[in-house]
């Protein structure tokens, strides 16, 4: 039971990150009657269970897409190291955030507080914080993708009443494949202007006989003021947020 607790934190932790709490909530969560663990070990079991959150984070919220498309765009302008990695991750996680705010809000509200408030069982809690995640991935993938994991798993004569009723470990990879689908499906179109840029620019060489200039050093100003021009990070960025479903 106490490592059930211990699970529940884990994925209040992604949640806490848009909703404050304080050590109370903590101690309440680890402190309260029933704890058959010392302080130590439970520090210990959460922070071994902290490795596990880039996986939450990468593979079941829109992180996913959202660096991936970011990383697109970066070579479709032909700059390999700017924006470094750091600035897109950074700007990933915030749009994260940003996008799965309800998201996080429903685990804090219906899941972490009832359960440190002892208003709810921890399998009620699993349940309600698992839940919210499970609806956004599903809201995202398409029917033909979840059919194929689907197929591919054991489930695969089982009759289920709805679509939420389906195992959380064949949703995950059903989402992550339908983010990658997306998010190159956003990249290709990503990369038609700045190929555009690309043909013009080298043909111009061409045709002037300046065959030893690179074209991406003539190329990548027109690029980039072609981006700044039509707004490209705003027009991306709100691009990104209304790709998802809630």
């Amino acid at each position: 039971m106490k490592y059930i607790k211990i699970l529940l934190f884990f994925f209040s932790l992604v949640s806490t990150s848009v909703y404050a709490f304080n050590l109370n909530d903590i101690n309440n969560l680890f402190l309260n009657k029933g704890s058959d663990l010392s302080i130590p070990i439970d520090i210990l079991i959460v922070m071994g269970s902290l490795s596990f959150l880039p996986a939450i984070i990468l593979l079941m919220t829109s992180f996913t897409r959202i660096i991936i498309v970011l990383s697109l765009l970066r070579n479709a302008l032909g700059m390999t190291y700017s924006p470094p990695n750091q600035i897109l991750i950074g700007l990933s996680l915030f749009i994260t955030f940003f996008t799965m705010s309800s998201v996080f809000g429903s685990v804090y509200k219906d899941s972490y507080l009832p359960f440190i408030n002892n208003k709810i069982n921890s399998e009620v809690a699993i349940k309600n914080a698992v839940f919210p995640f499970k609806k956004f991935m599903l809201n995202q993938i398409k029917d033909s993708e979840l059919s194929f994991f689907l197929k591919l798993s054991k489930e695969k004569n089982v009759k289920f009443k709805n679509k939420y009723d389906i195992p959380i470990y064949i949703v995950i990879p059903a989402f992550v494949s339908n983010e990658l689908k997306i998010a190159f499906q956003i990249g290709f179109m990503i990369f038609i202007p700045f190929i555009v840029i690309d043909l013009i620019v080298s043909s111009v060489l061409m045709a002037l006989g300046m065959m030893m200039v690179p074209p991406s050093s003539i190329s990548l100003p027109f690029k980039l003021i072609l981006f700044v021009l039509s707004d490209g990070w705003n027009l991306l960025i709100n691009s990104l947020i209304k790709s998802f479903y809630f």
